[in-house]
């Protein structure tokens, strides 16, 4: 069963879920203890987005502790939006609780849109994070009023995945397959079929596709 709990942010507390594997062994440790940030939160991003929600399902399945947190100003988690330096902050947050309830677990970050652009920039440069993932990161040059880098990703020799919606709208796949060339090895990508930005009616294939790309890792 989910932890609705809260951890202690810069802004103040963030409200959070945590799921455990989807099949627990009490005598060994999660896979991988995983932070998992959601979409732009003034265009209704929340970490019960369907296609967080489905993700990380997917990364239970193989293991995996997630950690599902809103950001600062989103639901009951304190604060306002900080247009990405302050969500940042909030994501290494985040990653510290984890750090701390799972000694010696390899630690991933992972997001969804502007979650994955956080989720990115932050993981690349912590070196406790072992492995990079991205869903529709917004890799055009302007995205919802906001420009997005990503510096530190494009530099990285961390392990990267992506899932990635043929038919989005809003991260175009020519885009994201202009910066997936850019990437530095190594890197795998899934795309989903007819999808578009949010996996509407998709998003239970997203949560597939993920477990796909992590069971082995």
């Amino acid at each position: 069963m989910p932890t609705i709990t809260d951890l202690t942010g810069p802004a103040g507390s963030l409200e959070a879920i945590l799921n455990g594997p989807a099949q627990p062994d009490a005598s060994a440790s999660p896979t991988a203890a995983v932070v998992f940030a959601h979409p732009h939160p003034q265009y209704g991003g929340t970490m019960h987005t369907k296609g967080v929600y489905q993700g990380a399902k997917g990364l239970s399945r193989i293991g995996c502790a997630v950690l599902r947190f809103n950001f600062r100003g989103v639901g009951r988690s304190r604060g306002t939006f900080d247009a990405g330096e302050g969500e940042m902050e909030d994501f290494r947050a985040a990653l510290d609780y984890m750090a701390a309830r799972h000694p010696g677990t390899p630690l991933w970050a992972a997001g969804f849109s502007f979650g994955a652009w956080v989720a990115l920039e932050v993981g690349a440069d912590d070196d406790r994070v072992g492995a990079l993932i991205g869903i529709a990161p917004p890799v055009a040059t302007s995205v919802s009023g906001m420009d997005y880098a990503f510096p530190r990703t494009l530099a990285s020799t961390k392990p990267k995945f992506f899932v990635q919606g043929e038919a989005d709208e809003v991260c175009p796949l020519a885009a994201m397959w202009a910066f997936y060339g850019r990437l530095e090895e190594p890197k795998e990508i899934v795309v989903i079929d007819a999808a578009d930005h949010l996996f509407e009616g998709q998003t239970q294939e997203l949560g597939e596709s993920l477990e796909d790309l992590l069971r082995d890792f």
